[in-house]
């Protein structure tokens, strides 16, 4: 008999929070609870009657390696990642068997243009298949709970990514599937994008080594979360700055998150509120946009309010490094977070962080589904 599903709450979570839990007030239990992730107890696939092991083949002892953050990764893994992501894009047909057979499985709950088309096309050029599933047809939690799509959805395919609208739906997936689970986006970040961003200011800087980067705008943003997770992760310094009101700060568990990164790996991050001082002298000049999906229309007045201080103009990339590169993850509104001559000047790099979302992911789903000593 298998034992009973158990709910637990998610790493970040606060563990004397859970011990006291029949002390805590309704509220906060209530949110406990809303935060707590289901774990399976299902019993190991090597001891079932599944043939997925038999599919599978030999594993690592760390598989599956799941990606919810950037910080998921080791600066060693994210290096792999680029070398074999630069190698991809040099020679795309070396790779054309890399993932035959293989199946990829996309859960968008939230809509896409570069995730979806770079995943599907990126299974196809390494020889897989990619399996578009639209949440809006079957939401996640709602007529099966996450934990049985997960444990189900991994016996039949390779890795799966998820494009959802919060932290809880993807710790879920990762807490119980049997198969690499790749963030493609929550609330919380967004590791692909990381990644395709690396890989772009290698090719046009040639190194990220001592590099300074400058965030700037709505910094309650899964962007902001994990460029600063990014910096601390690769060893190369962010200066992060937006309104001080409530709703636009970085949340304390990105920091600490950061804190620890920057122990082990040498980066560092600055918070603040002031445009210019935080993009003077600066490589990187990174924006994103003040109506992320998910975000009321009726607040958009207030919010353009607190955040057109932030705008990213020519006077702003004036005050970065004169070789300074402007980034955005897209998509993007001139006269927005950055002005039209900024976004389509030649300091923009924006459509080669966009094509870098194939070759990245490429690279991160084979080494993954493969193993990160993997060679052609």
């Amino acid at each position: 008999v298998l034992p009973p599903p158990r709910c637990v709450l998610p790493p970040s979570s606060l563990a004397p929070a859970m011990l006291a839990f029949r002390n805590v007030v309704p509220a906060m239990a209530a949110k406990l609870a809303r935060n707590a992730v289901c774990v399976s107890g299902q019993r190991n696939l090597k001891d079932s009657i599944s043939a997925k092991p038999k599919w599978d083949g030999p594993k690592g002892k760390e598989y599956p390696k799941h990606v919810a953050t950037i910080g998921s990764l080791s600066q060693e893994q994210v290096m792999k990642v680029m070398d074999l992501a630069l190698a991809m894009k040099k020679d795309p047909h070396a790779y054309k068997s890399a993932l035959k057979d293989r199946t990829l499985l996309m859960m968008f709950e939230k809509p896409s243009l570069r995730t979806r088309v770079s995943l599907e096309t990126g299974m196809t050029q390494l020889g897989g298949h990619g399996i578009y599933y639209a949440l809006a047809d079957s939401p996640l939690g709602k007529k099966e709970s996450i934990q049985d799509t997960a444990i189900v959805a991994s016996r039949f395919v390779d890795a799966m990514t998820a494009r959802v609208y919060t932290r809880q739906a993807v710790n879920e997936l990762i807490a119980n599937s049997h198969v690499p689970v790749i963030n493609a986006l929550d609330d919380y970040a967004h590791p692909c994008q990381m990644l395709a961003d690396l890989l772009t200011i290698i090719e046009h800087r040639g190194s990220f080594k001592g590099m300074k980067m400058a965030f700037v705008g709505d910094c309650q943003n899964n962007m902001t979360y994990d460029l600063m997770r990014l910096a601390c992760l690769m060893g190369f310094h962010i200066n992060v700055a937006g309104p001080a009101d409530k709703g636009f700060n970085v949340e304390w568990s990105v920091v600490k998150e950061c804190e620890e990164l920057q122990k082990q790996y040498g980066g560092s991050f600055k918070i603040g509120n002031n445009r210019d001082e935080a993009v003077k002298g600066v490589d990187v000049v990174y924006c994103d946009s003040w109506m992320s999906y998910g975000i009321p229309n009726d607040e958009r007045i207030e919010r353009f309010k607190a955040l057109m201080p932030y705008q990213i103009d020519a006077a702003a990339m004036a005050l970065a490094d004169k070789n300074a590169i402007f980034m955005n993850c897209l998509p993007a509104v001139r006269g927005e977070e950055q002005t039209a001559d900024v976004l389509e000047g030649p300091q923009s790099v924006i459509y080669d962080q966009a094509e870098n979302r194939l070759h990245a992911q490429k690279a991160l789903i084979t080494l993954l589904i493969n193993g990160f000593d993997w060679k052609v």
